[in-house]
């Protein structure tokens, strides 16, 4: 019976809760979808702390939210893949803003050409800035969480991160790397004294408009054409706000793949190669 009354909690829409008191830290602020989602949160109320490793396009977004007259802002310059500026981050925030409640690992980079193609440095870089940053992160950000027994981790994966595709294998592997933290993570936290007060999101998205897919290979733009970063930072917000322990965006991606996995390797294969989406190489 506990099983059936869970499944149906489950259906019942929840209500979202409030982040008007949260102290959101948010990397990749500088444009795309991370500045989106500081410009959303700040419209909340949030204190939003924005990170960039570009702090150029980081101290435009903060003026441009300040501008709108929206929350409690401050721009802060870090290289997120470097462990010791990241506990040197952690140490300034808690003094000059306050103990982070929301931690949002957006920052990535995505080469894209076939792996024979890559060099050594750019699968060392991307492993860097889109897996080893989400440890430092976390790991600097979850003691303040724990010390206020309330806290929220959002990362960013990609449907790149539950389906393998080509001149995005080290990106590819990146991404399955971050969807397995996170699951690994939550079950920690779940068998731990700190469930049911520090949640966690895992975001799944497609192509986005933010200028890392440069050559997109799109068969039905009408169906599955590059994301507006506007829109996608709106279900990541709604997704923090109620709970949701993952989500694809558009939402049907994750169902599908688990469908799919169920079939033989062929139809799949087959699936997979109709619906056509992808990105070419972005060297000539």
């Amino acid at each position: 019976m506990e099983i059936i009354r869970t499944m149906l909690r489950s259906l019942v829409s929840k209500k979202l809760k409030d982040v008007s008191k949260d102290i959101v830290l948010i990397t990749g602020t500088g444009h795309g979808i991370g500045k989106e989602l500081a410009l959303i949160y700040a419209g909340y109320g949030s204190t939003v702390i924005c990170v960039d490793i570009n702090e150029k396009n980081n101290v435009k977004t903060v003026q441009e939210l300040k501008h709108l007259g929206r929350g409690v802002v401050y721009s802060f310059g870090c290289d997120v893949s470097k462990r010791d500026q990241v506990d040197q981050l952690a140490t300034r925030v808690l003094k000059d803003v306050g103990p982070v409640s929301v931690l949002i690992n957006n920052a990535g980079i995505m080469p894209t050409h076939p792996l024979t193609q890559q060099t050594p440095e750019e699968i060392l870089r991307v492993f860097d800035v889109n897996v080893f940053s989400q440890f430092w992160t976390i790991q600097a950000f979850l003691d303040q969480m724990k010390k206020q027994r309330k806290g929220h981790i959002i990362a960013m994966s990609s449907v790149a991160g539950v389906a393998g595709l080509p001149n995005l294998v080290p990106y590819c592997a990146t991404k399955f790397a971050v969807r397995g933290l996170m699951e690994a993570l939550y079950e920690e936290i779940r068998n731990g004294p700190y469930k049911n007060q520090i949640n966690l999101t895992t975001i799944y998205p497609y192509m986005t408009n933010t200028g890392l897919c440069k050559n997109p290979r799109i068969r039905f733009p009408s169906i599955l054409g590059l994301l507006d970063p506007k829109q996608v930072a709106m279900r990541i917000v709604k997704a923090h706000r109620s709970n949701r322990l993952e989500l694809s965006i558009p939402s049907f991606l994750l169902h599908y793949n688990n469908w799919t996995r169920l079939l033989p390797n062929s139809w799949r294969f087959f699936l997979n190669d109709s619906i056509g989406s992808g990105v070419q190489s972005d060297l000539k």
